[in-house]
């Protein structure tokens, strides 16, 4: 049986530990810019440029590593 905590880890290449880093981080990142992006819906002259940019730098993030790499052309295959 395929431990839960190890899978998906090893498929991007990574310890679970390396993972969670990751994970955390981008998730992070991801929380921030929505929230940037909440505000910026209520008053339009904040954070204008926040969440395309956080945008941008998660998807260079994703490409930028090999094991996602592998998978985001995987799904892109997928869909086309």
């Amino acid at each position: 049986m395929k431990n839960p905590f190890t899978a998906h880890p090893r498929s991007v290449g990574e310890s679970y530990f390396e993972h969670l880093g990751f994970a955390l981080k981008f998730g992070l990142k991801m929380t921030l810019a929505g929230l940037a992006a909440v505000v910026h819906a209520l008053l339009p002259f904040l954070f204008i440029t926040t969440a395309g940019k956080a945008n941008d730098e998660l998807q260079a993030i994703r490409k930028n590593s090999p094991g996602r790499h592998k998978q985001i052309q995987s799904q892109e295959k997928q869909i086309s």
